[in-house]
């Protein structure tokens, strides 16, 4: 699926978070979005779902607009996997990751339906806990249940948010691995905000980088993940390497000054 983004603007009450944001993501490309807490990574994926109603702009999917389509349309070609679940009734893992079969199916999920769900679980490594309820899973059991529901819609676009932070590194790899083998089979176009840089810079094919709801750049991991770019949106000083032909990044410092600044404005008060 192709994302067309055009001079898009969105605000929280009494707070602008995204501006004047324009952007294309091409088909079959994992693209990670990168930047500080508050940056608006959260709220552009968000608004690429269509669960936010811009100021300003358009989301193109595909040349459709986004805010014009049926949410089963969008269903059909877009799985979303938030930070965290709000599911509070009780259903199985297999019920949830079945869920995802939903708008492909009619009002009885088929056997190809079933075969699609037993396929994502053995993938996922859920096959031991499918019949368990899903509110009684570890938070890190429970991330990859949603993200094996959304890969159970087969999407043209899946959308990320933090998918790997409640992971250990080993799921973390798996995961990641998974996604991309996903995006070769299926043609599928991939987009996740990730706090960990480096494994944004090993799995992305591009790498969106935001500053105070603004691009500050984009492109591929080598041409982002600067000294430069660090420091003018992490504030830190960084040593950017290669490991197997990819990126690496070494925080070694706050730059000057903010490291004072902030120990002034954490030091007690007696």
């Amino acid at each position: 699926m192709r994302i067309d983004i055009r001079n898009f603007y969105f605000s929280y009450p009494g707070r602008k978070v995204l501006h004047d944001i324009n952007l294309i993501i091409e088909d079959s490309e994992i693209v990670c979005v990168v930047g500080p807490n508050g940056s608006g990574k959260s709220t552009i994926v968000k608004c690429i779902e269509s669960l936010l109603v811009p100021d300003s702009g358009q989301i193109l999917l595909d040349g459709k607009e986004s805010r014009n389509m049926k949410r089963i349309d969008m269903a059909k070609k877009i799985g979303y996997v938030p930070q965290s679940s709000n599911l509070t009734f009780s259903a199985t893992v297999f019920d949830i990751v079945l869920m995802g079969r939903r708008p492909h199916a009619s009002w009885q999920s088929s056997m190809i339906d079933i075969d699609i769900v037993i396929d994502i679980l053995l993938l996922l490594e859920l096959e031991d806990i499918a019949l368990r309820q899903f509110n009684r899973l570890s938070g890190g059991q429970q991330q990859r249940v949603l993200i094996a529901r959304a890969m159970a819609q087969h999407p043209e676009l899946l959308l990320l948010d933090e998918p790997t932070s409640a992971l250990d590194i080993a799921y973390q790899l798996d995961i990641m691995n998974i996604i991309t083998n996903f995006v070769t089979k299926k043609n599928m176009s991939v987009v996740m905000v990730v706090h960990d840089l480096n494994l944004a810079a090993r799995y992305a094919d591009s790498i969106i980088m935001l500053k105070d709801g603004r691009i500050h750049a984009r492109g591929k991991p080598e041409d982002v993940f600067t000294e430069a770019n660090l420091s003018a949106v992490y504030d830190v000083e960084a040593v950017i390497g290669t490991q197997k032909e990819k990126v690496t990044i070494i925080p070694v410092a706050r730059n000057k000054g903010k490291e004072k600044k902030y120990e002034r404005e954490r030091a007690p008060t007696f």
